[in-house]
């Protein structure tokens, strides 16, 4: 008696080919030692609950360390992320290695936050 299995092959794009874009309701600055902060208003019924109960704020801001703060500028819905690291590395050489480990992990927290988006 022969058993028959199904593979599910899924089809596996590169990471650092992605393409990452910046969401319109994503406000940010760049203070005058080149630091970006990114600003976000904390909105929905469980939020507006830790405001009222918790004195949590309204708006919330992350603030990037020196290599956030070059690469968030460069996000332009148009380079991917290799290209990118091409940038970050003609920046700041060795001092970003290990780069792409760095840059995916950056990317992924970003997103888990909702902080950029994927080009399709």
């Amino acid at each position: 008696m022969s058993k028959k299995t199904t593979k599910h092959v899924k089809k596996e794009t590169n990471y650092l080919e992605k393409i990452p874009k910046k969401p319109e309701h994503i406000s940010w600055t760049k203070d005058d030692n080149g630091i970006v902060t990114i600003s976000y208003e904390n909105k929905g019924i469980f939020n507006r609950i830790a405001q009222k109960l918790f004195h949590k704020p309204k708006i919330s801001y992350v603030h990037f360390d020196k290599f956030g703060s070059f690469v968030w500028p460069l996000i332009d819905g148009k380079k991917d992320i290799l290209a990118l690291g091409k940038d970050v590395e003609a920046e700041f050489g060795e001092e970003a290695h290990p780069l792409y480990e760095r840059l995916a992990k950056f990317f992924q927290i970003m997103s888990s936050y909702g902080f950029v988006d994927w080009m399709k």
